[in-house]
C-alpha cells in the first residue's frame, strides 16, 4: 500500500516502502502493549538482511529484544527470488513458458529457505525468549482456477506461480511447526506459530474486480515498476491484521509455560516441609 508521496513512519521508511497501512500498525491498535510497539519491516527484505541490514538501516533483528512478548514476521518470498520470477513471467514473449521454466530454479531456492528460516527464528528466540513468534505466509496471488490473462501472464503461468506460493507456505511453516514442538518438547516459554495466509484473498486475487493485491503498476514518469506491483491493498493489510489479531487471541494451542504460578503457602525451596 506504500505510495511514494507518503510521509515516513520512522527512520529509513522511505527506502523500505514501510507505512501506517501495513498489518503491524493495525494490530498493535487492536492490542495494548505494555512497553509500546515497533515496526522495522523492509521492503525486498531476505532472511539474510533480516540478520545484516539494509539500505543502511540496522538489522531488523537487533531491534527485538528480551522485553519482546510478541514478534511477527512475513518473510520468504525474497529468498525463493518471486519478484524477479513475477517479472521474469511478466515481460517474457507472449504465449512463451518462460515463466514456468523457473520452476526448478525457485523450487532449489524455497528448499534452501528451510535453513535460512531456521537460523532466523533461533536469533529471534535468543533475542526474545520468552516471546511469541507469529510467522504469517504468502497469499494465493492468483484465482484458483484462473480465465484469463493477467498482465502478460497465461492461464498457466498464474496456476504455475499459486504452486509455487503454496510450496513456499508449506515449507516456512513446517519449519516454524518443527521449531515450536522443540520449544513444547523442552517446556520452555515462548512459542513458534505459523498463520496460512493462502486462502485469505479468496474471491479477491489479481484479476478480480475488487483485488486484495495491487497488480501491475508502473510509473510512466520515470519508467519503472511501482514498488506496490503485487503487494497488498489496504483491504489486504487489513485482512492480515485479522489473521494475526485472530491468531493472538486463539494462542498456539498449547501451554506456554510463560507463567509460573506458586502457592504462598508452599515451602520455600531448601525449606523444611511444614509439619
Amino acid at each position: 500500500m506504500w505510495e511514494l508521496d507518503q510521509a515516513p513512519v520512522n527512520d529509513g521508511a522511505d527506502r523500505c516502502h514501510r507505512s501506517e497501512g501495513s498489518y503491524v500498525p493495525l494490530v498493535a491498535e487492536a492490542y495494548r502493549f505494555g512497553g509500546g510497539t515497533a515496526f522495522y519491516a523492509c521492503s525486498g527484505a531476505t532472511t539474510r538482511q533480516l540478520l545484516s541490514g539494509q539500505y543502511g538501516q540496522p538489522p531488523q533483528i537487533t531491534r527485538v529484544t528480551a522485553a519482546a512478548s510478541l514478534v511477527t514476521l512475513s518473510i520468504g518470498g525474497n529468498d525463493a527470488g518471486f519478484s524477479k520470477v513475477l517479472t521474469g513471467c511478466i515481460v517474457k514473449i507472449p504465449w512463451s513458458s518462460a515463466c514456468v521454466d523457473q520452476d526448478a530454479a525457485v523450487n532449489r531456492r524455497i528448499e534452501e529457505l528451510r535453513t535460512s528460516m531456521l537460523q532466523v527464528l533461533r536469533e529471534v528466540r535468543g533475542r526474545a525468549p520468552a516471546a511469541r513468534v507469529i510467522v504469517l505466509g504468502y497469499p494465493r496471488p492468483f484465482p484458483e482456477q484462473p480465465v484469463e490473462s493477467v498482465d502478460n501472464l497465461t492461464v498457466a503461468d498464474q496456476r504455475w506461480l499459486n504452486t509455487m506460493t503454496r510450496r513456499l507456505n508449506d515449507t516456512v511453516g513446517s519449519v516454524v511447526a518443527e521449531f515450536d514442538r522443540a520449544i513444547a518438547a523442552f517446556g520452555a516459554p515462548g512459542s513458534a506459530e505459523y498463520v496460512d495466509a493462502y486462502e485469505a484473498f479468496a474471491g479477491h486475487e489479481v484479476g478480480r474486480p475488487r483485488p486484495f493485491l495491487n497488480g501491475l503498476a508502473v510509473d510512466m514518469d520515470e519508467l519503472r515498476v511501482n514498488a506496490r506491483s503485487y503487494h497488498p491493498t489496504g483491504d489486504g493489510y487489513r485482512r492480515f491484521a485479522e489473521l494475526i489479531t485472530k491468531q493472538i487471541a486463539a494462542g498456539p494451542g498449547r501451554p506456554m509455560n510463560n507463567v509460573l504460578v506458586t502457592d504462598p503457602n508452599a515451602p520455600r525451596q531448601g525449606a523444611a516441609p511444614p509439619r
